[in-house]
């Protein structure tokens, strides 16, 4: 596991705020930033890595790959998006042990049926609650570390209704998952009846443009959040700047942005010194 326990950081820091990365650069500009963790959300790395929605189109192969070059620009823990762990209980146990093995700090599991969708997308539906309760058992049997931080997430809010989803996410906490998400409720009210009513460590989604409301992290707190995701600010952040560069250039010009990196920034952002003094050391280029 890299860096503390996601427990660790809780101790340290409540509510956790946690961006989402969807590629090695964005993990590293999340480290550089200050921030103690990040997440690898199943919509960012599909758009960014294959342009496709996240539809269950991509094998956990796939997944797996993108995550491990996703952990190369950062040395923070890392929580992944598991979607609903490819498979049956044996499809379970195997993403834990991957993901675990990779130094993963935690994992989120959800009850929908696959091929599943992104929380805040139309068309979803969900296994039985003792499907998904056998799905979490397994997962927390494969983990060999206690500190691997499983979270169960449900989906049933826009499938059978937010009373099925608080009975699914309570219990998920009596299963022994290390925390619970309840995803996409449609309002505030929602949100603090979620936050009341379940006694345990809860994420909060904070989806621009999708169904929940975009609180502030004091108020999801006092709701009773404790770990607050990003999943699309910095994915929609970095298509509108792509999209504004394209059509500059489509114009003629090419005045970067006030603020912008220089050359020499970004090569050192990207670690030029460091590989540079491995060169100095064992190049063939030696005095």
């Amino acid at each position: 596991m890299k860096g503390p326990s996601i427990h660790a950081l809780l101790a340290q820091e409540n509510p956790l705020i946690v961006p989402i990365a969807h590629d090695a650069l964005s993990a590293r500009l999340i480290e550089r930033a200050g921030y103690p963790c990040y997440s690898v959300g199943g919509f960012a790395l599909a758009a960014m890595r294959h342009a496709i929605p996240d539809i269950g189109l991509l094998s956990f192969g796939e997944f797996a790959a993108g995550v491990r070059d996703i952990m190369m620009g950062s040395k923070l823990p890392v929580i992944v998006d598991g979607d609903d762990g490819y498979g049956d209980v044996k499809n379970v146990t195997r993403t834990v042990q991957t993901y675990e093995a990779m130094g993963v700090a935690g994992l989120v599991l959800e009850d929908q049926t696959n091929p599943k969708r992104c929380g805040h997308m139309d068309g979803k539906s969900v296994v039985d609650l003792e499907t998904a309760s056998a799905k979490l058992e397994a997962a927390l049997a494969a983990r060999s570390n206690p500190d691997f931080f499983i979270v169960g997430r449900t989906d049933a809010r826009s499938v059978t209704g937010l009373d099925d989803a608080i009975a699914r996410a309570k219990r998920f906490k009596e299963i022994g998952a290390d925390a619970v998400i309840v995803e996409a409720p449609q309002s505030v009210e929602e949100l603090r009846r979620i936050g009341g009513e379940i006694d345990h460590i809860q994420f909060a989604n904070m989806a621009e443009a999708g169904r929940t409301p975009i609180l502030p992290p004091d108020e999801l707190k006092a709701m009773g959040f404790s770990i607050i995701v990003y999943p699309g600010t910095l994915l929609l952040r970095v298509v509108k700047c792509m999209s504004d560069a394209l059509e500059d250039l489509r114009s003629g010009k090419l005045h970067l942005p006030e603020g912008t990196m220089n050359f020499g920034e970004l090569t050192n952002l990207l670690g030029i010194r460091q590989w540079g003094q491995i060169d100095d050391r064992f190049g063939g280029n030696k005095a």
